[in-house]
């Protein structure tokens, strides 16, 4: 064999020794973490919008939940609760995933959080304050995220007043409270990144500010649906008793 094939043979296996800084084993790894990053992002825009039936009323909620229960599959037409708790455990497996492969370029030492504070003083770009910005949301996201789902699992009947209990009585809104802005943030400007990153769009500008105009948008609706479910709740007598449409 001779040197120069030594060497070729000895950089590829140093290479494939280096697990996910090996460059087959990283694309995959952005493949797969955009892929779910792409898949929770759409969630949470279809959740929060499910969620804000209650803006309209009592029934229309009612009737949502419902039929994202399976409605028209039952005999009795009330959906399978289960349901919810299928959809929690499948998104729990994604967020984690999404968290797996995300923490390949979390900063893991101070000296790394100083390089990145001290380069955005220096070059204020946008993109590096958004990627911050993802740091900070993402971190509390791995701990706010699967309580809430933790939480759909093992208590997965929703309805106008069993949600209105859930958030009120149970004081599940201090967890929404910080919640709902994580995940929009994080959610909105993760889809803009995603977008850039693999070429859905060129337009760079107009995607950020359709992803700032998004996260204004829920947050709208995420805050009018949380206090609404907590000025139903305020109103509802313990045992509370699950809502029945007129």
């Amino acid at each position: 064999m001779t040197a120069s094939s030594q060497t070729q043979t000895q950089k590829i296996h140093d290479v494939s020794s280096k697990g996910y800084l090996n460059p087959i084993w990283a694309a995959r790894a952005d493949k797969l973490q955009s892929a779910t990053g792409l898949l929770l992002g759409f969630f949470i825009i279809m959740h929060l919008h499910f969620e804000s039936s209650i803006l309209i009323s009592k029934d229309a909620f009612y009737h949502v939940a419902h039929f994202l229960e399976g409605s028209m599959f039952s005999d009795n037409g009330q959906g399978f609760p289960v349901t919810t708790k299928f959809v929690s455990a499948f998104m729990l497996i994604v967020v984690l995933v999404h968290a797996l492969f995300a923490l390949r370029r979390f900063p893991a030492q101070i000296q790394q959080w100083r390089a990145l504070r001290s380069q955005m003083t220096i070059m204020p770009h946008q993109d590096t304050k958004i990627w911050f910005w993802q740091l900070i949301t993402g971190f509390l996201l791995f701990f706010l995220a699967p309580v809430h789902l933790f939480d759909m699992i093992t208590n997965p009947e929703i309805g106008p007043h069993l949600s209105a209990e859930r958030v009120y009585h149970q004081d599940v809104w201090m967890l929404y409270v910080l919640l709902l802005p994580a995940v929009v943030i994080h959610a909105m400007f993760g889809l803009y990144r995603v977008a850039i990153k693999w070429g859905i769009t060129t337009k760079r500008m107009a995607a950020l500010k359709l992803a700032k105009v998004m996260v204004v948008y829920l947050m709208i609706i995420g805050i009018a649906s949380l206090l609404t479910y907590i000025f139903i709740g305020q109103s509802l007598e313990l045992p509370v008793t699950p809502f029945v449409p007129s």
